[in-house]
């Protein structure tokens, strides 16, 4: 039987990649991709499709325990292109604020154990009651400077994910990379960089010049599609790449332009894609991934 690309069933438009084809030699797998997989399965796929690196999260890890997760990884042989993820930190009650650096610090210490150079920052929402969007980035910047040392000591860059605007009142107050990069430029690329996530920034007006802008500041490529129509919950919106809006093209050019030589990782939410198989999601990624993205990295 041929074939077919999930969500949707359509054929596959390219034969999947074997384990060693070159062209994955970049190509990670974020764990939510495949979020109905424990650590142990998604480790195992990555091996079986013969990707060479994976995004972790910390629940899954968390769920093995961190010693388990750094044996399994390191026998694996798998890359870790990042962490995630830190941040949640734009809380203003003190007691809050200490716990949310507390949290921040336990999550660098996870991504020194696992080998991750990164840790991947969302910096949360609006507090309750809050609309005040300037004080709350301030506080989010604020949260970065005092994590900076910490991540030094660890040998960890703190990266900024800029979410799309849709989220700035409940995940992300930071929603453009201007705004991600205005943060990041008070410290060094080697304390804190940025993630470049399609989904998140393909709508930004003169994205091609921030993203040269960030140049050795960026920490992830992360790869997705916009698709529409939006679902109810719009944290599920999601597509695989080639299904939705997102010129992979350009972006990935541009990324290239602006030097990034790291992974490339697959990050989809999206409650048809977490239905399917692991490994057909995984094939049809890799399938997507060497038409769409790596032919321009």
């Amino acid at each position: 039987m041929s074939a077919v690309d999930v969500p949707g069933g359509a054929p596959a438009r390219v034969e999947t990649p074997a384990p060693g084809d070159p062209r994955l030699a970049r190509l990670s797998l974020n764990q939510r991709t495949t979020a109905s997989w424990d650590l142990r399965s998604a480790i195992d796929g990555c091996l079986a499709a013969g990707l060479p690196s994976i995004g972790l999260w910390r629940e899954p890890v968390a769920e093995v325990g961190l010693e388990t997760a750094v044996r399994w990884v390191q026998e694996s042989g798998l890359r870790v292109s990042s962490l995630c993820r830190g941040g949640f930190f734009t809380v203003s009650e003190p007691d809050a604020v200490e716990q949310a650096y507390a949290e921040n610090v336990r999550a660098l210490d996870e991504a020194q154990a696992l080998g991750a150079r990164t840790l991947v920052l969302v910096p949360g929402g609006l507090p309750a009651g809050d609309r005040d969007l300037v004080a709350a980035r301030e506080r989010a910047a604020a949260a970065v400077e005092r994590l900076v040392p910490e991540a030094e000591q660890r040998g960890v860059v703190l990266g900024i994910e800029p979410m799309n605007p849709i989220y700035a009142a409940d995940r992300g107050v930071v929603s453009t990379l201007a705004q991600a990069l205005d943060i990041a430029e008070r410290f060094t690329p080697a304390q804190v960089g940025v993630v470049v996530d399609t989904f998140h920034l393909w709508w930004e007006p003169g994205v091609r010049e921030q993203i040269l802008r960030a140049g050795d500041r960026i920490v992830s490529y992360q790869v997705c599609d916009w698709i529409t129509p939006l679902p109810a919950d719009t944290l599920l919106a999601r597509g695989m790449m080639g299904d939705g809006h997102v010129d992979f093209a350009s972006f990935t050019r541009w990324v290239a332009e602006a030097g990034y030589t790291g992974d490339a990782e697959v990050e989809i939410f999206n409650a048809d894609v977490w239905a399917a198989p692991g490994a057909d999601t995984v094939a049809t990624l890799a399938r997507r991934y060497v038409e769409l993205v790596q032919p321009h990295l």
